[in-house]
């Protein structure tokens, strides 16, 4: 079962999919690696914004899935090349609140901004 509506593109679809996978699937990010462009450019609360992110996003991805237990879409919004989507995600100390905001191109994830309350996420167990 998707967490996302069928309208959201199939590249998107993947991203959630490994996202809620667990750590054993997601192993090194090898399968992340292949949605994601090697010239990420990527903003995020704690990471700050970096371009050629890629390496950088899947170690924090890796933190993520260690210590998130769930993801519910609360929203999302898509057109041909860009997407934005809402979510509570469970950590061991509470809900955090996650909106991500995506730009694609030949068919991987370019552009990824990622809004959240980053001590917030670090006081309710992220990593």
């Amino acid at each position: 079962m998707s967490l996302l509506s069928s309208p959201a593109p199939d590249l998107l679809q993947s991203y959630y999919r490994i996202l809620t996978s667990g750590t054993d699937a997601y192993g090194q990010g090898d399968e992340l690696r292949g949605v994601l462009s090697g010239q990420l450019e990527f903003s995020g609360a704690l990471a700050g914004h970096h371009v050629d992110a890629t390496d950088g996003f899947l170690h924090g991805v890796a933190g993520f899935i260690a210590t998130v237990q769930s993801v519910a879409v609360l929203s999302e919004v898509h057109d041909d090349d860009r997407s934005a989507v809402l979510y509570d995600a469970g950590m061991p100390g509470g809900t955090v609140r996650f909106a991500e905001f995506f730009t694609f191109r030949a068919g991987v994830i370019e552009r990824l901004f990622l809004h959240y309350d980053g001590p917030d996420y670090l006081a309710k167990g992220g990593r």
